[in-house]
C-alpha cells in the first residue's frame, strides 16, 4: 500500500513528491504523458513538469496568480517561494537571475494616473533552461518512488483505502492527491463526482493584446525589465500581463483555440522595437462548462474555424471602424504577427473595450504621453482556470484523504503559487506521518 497516490506529474504534484520521498514516505506518480525526455512540442501539457517544461517563468507574487495568500497567509506564502525557488536552483535554476518588478518611483507615478503596480519577483527561465532544470529534477526524483506515465485511470474507489485502478494495474493508497492542472480539469472533476466532491464557481480572463512602442516605457522600466499594472474598472479589476520589451506576438494554441501571445526577447532569434502585453479582465461563471462555451463563442467565433487573430490599430479603435489591409503594409509599428485586419467593436465584448478604454486614457497620464495612433491591438487572448474546490488550509477536499493542489484545484493560477502549494501539502503530510509514528 502507498502512503500516498499523486496523480499528476506538473509542477505542484512533482515538488509534493520531492518533499514526501525527502521525509521516506511510499509514493506513487501517475501522469496520463511522458517523462520528460520523451516529451514533444506537442505534448505541452502533460508529463514531468506539465506546463512548467514550456513557460519555464515564476512569479513569486502575493497580488496575482492564485488565491494562495487568502488561504495561507503572506508570511507561510513567501516563506513557500523561498522554498521552491531554492529548490529549482538546486537544479540549476541558478543560473538565471531573478529579476523584481518593484519601483517605488513608478508606484506612486501610477497611482498619481489611476493605475497601481502589482509586484512580484521574477525567476523566468527560458525554455532551454527550463528543460535542464526539470530533467535533473526528474533524475533526481523517478528512482526515490514509483511512477507510471502514459497511464489511464479507469476508476476510484474509497473504503478503508483508496483503490486505483488503471488500464493495466490496480494500486492501494492511504492518501490520493489531484495535481492535474487546468488541462486535466475535466478528468479530475469526473473522478471527484464520484467521491462526492462538487466544484465551485470558474474564472475565464479574456484580454487584447497591445502592440506599441517599445520607447515608450522606457522611463517605467529603467528598474527593471517589466512591470505590471493594474486597473480598477467598474467591470473588474484588469491586469497587464506578459510585458515583452523587445519582444514579438506569436499564436497560442490551447483549448482547441488559437489567440496572441507575447515570446519574450530572449526567446526569439531576433527581437523587436516593440513592447506588448496583454491587458486582462476575469469574469466568472457557475461551471466550467459555461466557461468553456463563452471562450469558445468569443475566440472560436474571431478564429472563424481557422488561426485566425484579428488586429485594429489604436486609431481606428476610437474611431470605431475597421482597419484595412493597406493601412498595416505602412503603419508605423509593424507587426510582429501576421493577423486578419478589422474592426474589435464587431467581435470582442463590449465590456473588455470599455476597460481597455479606461486603461489606456490612464496609461497615457502615466507615461504623460499620447500613445501612438498606429499602436496594435489583436483579439483575443485568453487565460483558462479550473472551477474552485472546496478545500481545507492543508488542501484537502471535502472527501477526507483526497487533496486537489495546484492549479487543477481552482486556488492557484501559476507555476510558483502551484509550486508552493505542493511543498504546502507535503509538510503537512510530514507532519501527520511523523505523528503517526511518534
Amino acid at each position: 500500500m502507498y502512503d500516498v497516490t499523486i496523480i499528476g506529474a506538473g509542477v505542484a504534484g512533482i515538488f509534493l513528491a520531492h518533499q514526501l520521498v525527502e521525509d521516506g514516505q511510499c509514493v506513487l506518480l501517475l501522469d496520463a504523458g511522458k517523462p520528460i525526455r520523451k516529451r514533444t512540442v506537442e505534448d505541452a501539457y502533460l508529463g514531468f513538469a506539465g506546463l512548467g517544461k514550456s513557460e519555464g517563468k515564476f512569479n513569486y507574487a502575493m497580488g496575482f496568480g492564485g488565491e494562495l495568500v487568502s488561504k495561507i497567509g503572506e508570511e507561510t506564502t513567501r516563506r513557500l517561494f523561498q522554498e521552491v525557488d531554492n529548490l529549482l536552483c538546486t537544479y540549476g535554476a541558478d543560473m538565471i537571475e531573478t529579476y523584481s518588478t518593484h519601483s517605488p518611483a513608478v508606484a506612486i507615478r501610477a497611482r498619481r494616473a489611476g493605475l497601481h503596480t502589482v509586484e512580484t519577483t521574477v525567476r523566468h527561465l527560458g525554455t532551454a533552461r527550463t528543460v535542464g532544470v526539470f530533467t535533473a529534477f526528474e533524475d533526481a526524483l523517478l528512482p526515490r518512488l514509483d511512477a507510471r506515465f502514459e497511464t489511464t485511470i479507469e476508476q476510484i474507489t474509497k473504503s478503508e483505502a483508496f483503490t486505483i485502478k488503471t488500464a493495466d494495474e490496480t494500486f492501494v493508497s492511504r492518501r490520493i492527491v489531484f495535481a492535474t492542472g487546468r488541462s486535466g480539469a475535466d478528468f479530475t472533476l469526473q473522478q471527484l463526482a464520484t467521491l462526492g466532491v462538487i466544484p465551485q464557481r470558474t474564472r475565464l480572463d479574456l484580454g487584447v493584446r497591445v502592440e506599441t512602442d517599445e520607447a515608450l516605457f522606457r522611463t517605467l522600466l529603467q528598474e527593471t525589465f517589466e512591470t505590471k499594472l493594474g486597473y480598477d474598472s467598474p467591470y473588474g479589476k484588469a491586469v497587464t500581463y506578459c510585458m515583452n520589451p523587445c519582444g514579438r506576438i506569436i499564436r497560442k494554441y490551447q483549448e482547441g483555440l488559437v489567440m496572441p501571445d507575447g515570446q519574450n526577447v530572449h526567446e526569439t532569434a531576433d527581437g523587436s522595437t516593440n513592447l506588448n502585453f496583454t491587458l486582462f479582465l476575469p469574469r466568472y461563471f457557475s461551471t466550467l462548462a459555461q466557461a468553456n462555451a463563452y471562450a469558445t463563442r468569443v475566440i472560436g467565433g474571431i478564429n472563424q474555424g481557422q488561426d485566425r487573430i484579428v488586429v485594429q490599430r489604436l486609431s481606428d479603435f476610437r474611431k470605431s471602424r475597421a482597419t484595412t489591409t493597406d493601412q498595416l503594409l505602412h503603419n508605423g509599428i509593424i507587426p510582429s504577427l501576421a493577423a486578419s485586419p478589422g474592426d474589435l467593436h464587431a467581435e470582442v465584448p463590449v465590456e473588455d473595450l470599455l476597460v481597455l478604454e479606461g486603461f489606456f486614457k490612464r496609461l497615457e497620464r502615466l507615461l504623460e504621453t499620447e500613445l501612438p495612433a498606429d499602436t496594435l491591438l489583436y483579439g483575443l487572448d485568453g487565460k483558462f482556470y479550473a472551477p474552485m474546490l472546496e478545500t481545507s488550509e492543508t488542501f484537502e477536499t471535502t472527501c477526507s484523504g483526497v487533496y486537489a493542489i495546484g492549479d487543477c484545484s481552482g486556488a492557484t493560477h501559476s507555476l510558483a503559487q502551484a509550486a508552493a502549494s505542493g511543498l504546502h501539502l507535503g509538510h503537512a503530510l510530514t507532519q501527520t506521518s511523523r505523528s503517526l509514528f511518534a
